[in-house]
């Protein structure tokens, strides 16, 4: 693989997917350099961007995928897929490919790749900038008329985040033309005097058009972002309660700036969440920001597993009641978790409040992490918190075993992107200095960071440039006995202030133990129970390590917890062993073929 590069040339600000305009009301920016060189994420990357990635147009040209936009280009009516949004496959894809590129723009194949699929678009696309070949091939006289299930703004709007993303890596214009008149049609369609007044099932749109708006500068695209946050909550989507699933499922039972809490699909609920805060950002809307602020306050107090999953319920994809966490019957889809990441760096940026962060890091090391294989090849949908001995199994896409591609396969091309693009979400900078969010070996801004990080907790940090600023760490919220450079520190953003000479180091320990975790005694479903935990990481229990059947474990909380690293074992990690059990990263479970599996113990 070719070694990363540093952004391209002539790009204006940071290569990644959140960039404020000048104007934004945004305490931190994304720094304008970053960079993973080593470590856990750098592993995890390679295998992106050598196994992942590159397999993406042939499991979209066997999924028929690409056949649909060759037959939108050839006007046949010959469509492939059982879902309506097949196109989101393709540019998710795009856009991970794009941000590969900005790391590694000496990747020929993978350019030829990108160009290929942008010209299909672009020949798919129709004179009047329409571009979504379920309405084009399969349903030709439906368009914009089925907006609760019909996805069209949804693919709409990840064609536009690749857009942005391959404009940003390449300074390409072909996709982002094709984007652009794509948009323009949605806004003379749905913009003041337009003929539908509507909203999409599928937020998405929202979010995209914020970035169309900061990467051209063209104000239409953030009016047109406001006009659909503004008219969801009305009822355009259904007759409220009486339609199935009802307005809550697709968050149209109220308007955005009067919800309470987060509701229905996960997803659905998340992207348009990341929306509202890019519209906070730019517009400077208070009720926005607090609306955002309010809805990520009660998802995280009473919907959020541990493993920072999200979704409690096979049945619609959807948030369930506050404390509904079961663990065996949890969703928490693997896309839930990416949406999760998006629009908790976004709150980060927004307020500047190392809160957001902690999620983002519980999140990717546990959530996220586990949703992908060690292979590169092989993907969750579905990630719960329990997986019993005599598993039976759910139909295809719900299954709780890796599978190599979905019939619906919104989760590996999403993963695809976040992976892609994670440098970006690693550190941020403002007038006065940078701050590091996540930990990784790499370069970000004016500093270089050492670290085996979630393996070992110390990270040292190298200033790159000689002068006046604050160089601001983030100690996560478990770190409770955390130092700087042997001296004990709290927890939140540490601020270190000085007059920085080039290569001077400062060393964050944030001493990695083990630790017993008791659930939230309303959540009836793991009550009495207690999981183990290793620094950012949530573990597992895993048939193939265990003396006996996993249904007849009990943990006697008294037990010394011993961590131990192995080398050797599902790609290097750290196990945690309690007497005669021992319990691997739920990032790397399932990764050993089929088993039990659980993170939360009965205790004696």
């Amino acid at each position: 693989m070719t070694a990363e590069a540093a952004p391209p040339a002539g790009t204006s600000g940071p290569t990644g997917p959140v960039r404020p305009s000048p104007s934004a009301r945004t305490a931190l920016r994304p720094v304008g350099r970053a960079r993973i060189t080593g470590g856990f994420w750098a592993a995890r990357r390679r295998t992106n961007a050598d196994v992942s990635i590159p397999q993406g147009p042939r499991r979209l040209e066997d999924a028929g995928n690409l056949g649909n936009l060759r037959a939108a280009a050839d006007g046949t009516d010959d469509f492939a897929g059982d879902f309506p949004f097949q196109d989101s496959d393709v540019h998710k894809w795009l856009e991970a490919a794009s941000w590969q590129l900005a790391g590694t723009p000496g990747d020929e194949r993978l350019r030829a790749d990108t160009e290929a699929l942008i010209a299909l678009l672009a020949a798919a696309q129709d004179d009047d900038g329409y571009l979504q070949t379920y309405y084009q091939v399969a349903r030709p006289g439906r368009r914009w008329k089925e907006l609760d299930w019909g996805h069209e703004l949804y693919c709409a709007g990840h064609l536009v985040q690749a857009a942005v993303a391959h404009h940003r890596a390449t300074g390409g214009t072909g996709l982002l033309d094709v984007a652009r008149r794509f948009a323009a049609h949605i806004d003379t369609v749905f913009g003041p005097g337009g003929s539908v007044d509507g909203v999409c099932g599928h937020p998405e749109i929202e979010t995209a058009l914020v970035e169309l708006y900061r990467e051209t500068g063209e104000r239409r695209w953030l009016d047109l972002a406001s006009r659909f946050v503004d008219r969801r909550g009305h009822g355009l989507l259904g007759d409220g309660e009486k339609n199935f699933p009802g307005a809550g499922y697709w968050q149209d039972h109220v308007p955005v700036r009067d919800a309470r809490t987060v509701t229905g699909h996960a997803v659905r609920q998340l992207y348009l969440l990341a929306g509202v805060t890019d519209l906070a950002a730019e517009t400077g809307d208070a009720a926005l920001r607090e609306t955002a602020v309010r809805l990520w306050d009660a998802m995280t107090e009473s919907k959020t597993s541990l493993t920072g999953g999200l979704g409690s319920r096979h049945e619609l994809e959807s948030f369930g009641d506050p404390y509904e966490l079961p663990p065996d019957r949890a969703y928490n889809e693997t896309c839930a978790a990416i949406a999760s990441v998006q629009w908790s760096w976004r709150l980060a940026l927004l307020t500047g409040e190392a809160r957001y962060s902690d999620l983002v890091e519980r999140t990717l090391f546990n959530g996220f992490a586990a949703g992908c294989g060690l292979d590169g090849d092989s993907w969750l949908y579905v990630n719960p918190l329990q997986v019993r001995e005599d598993y039976e199994g759910h139909r295809d896409d719900q299954s709780a075993r890796r599978t190599p591609w979905f019939r619906c396969a919104c989760c590996p091309p999403n993963a695809m992107r976040l992976l892609a693009s994670l440098p970006h979400y690693m550190a941020s900078e403002d007038d006065d200095g940078v701050q590091l969010h996540q930990y990784a070996t790499g370069v970000y801004g004016p500093v270089s960071v050492e670290t085996d990080y979630p393996w070992d907790g110390r990270i040292a940090v190298t200033a790159g440039e000689a002068g006046d600023w604050t160089l601001s760490l983030r100690v996560p919220a478990w770190a409770s006995d955390a130092t700087l450079d042997g001296e004990p520190v709290g927890t939140g953003w540490l601020r270190v202030r000085r007059r920085w000479q080039r290569g001077e180091r400062v060393v964050l320990d944030l001493r990695l133990r083990p630790r017993l975790t008791r659930p939230d005694p309303r959540v009836d479903a793991v009550r009495g129970c207690a999981a183990v935990e290793f620094g950012p990481l949530v573990h597992c229990l895993e048939s193939a390590d265990q003396p006996r059947r996993l249904d007849e474990v009990l943990l006697d909380a008294s037990t010394a917890l011993e961590a131990e690293h192995r080398p050797g074992l599902l790609g290097g990690v750290t196990v945690v062993r309690a007497g005669d059990l021992t319990a691997v990263p739920y990032a790397v479970w399932a990764n050993r073929g089929a088993g039990a599996m659980r993170v939360w113990i009965p205790l004696e």
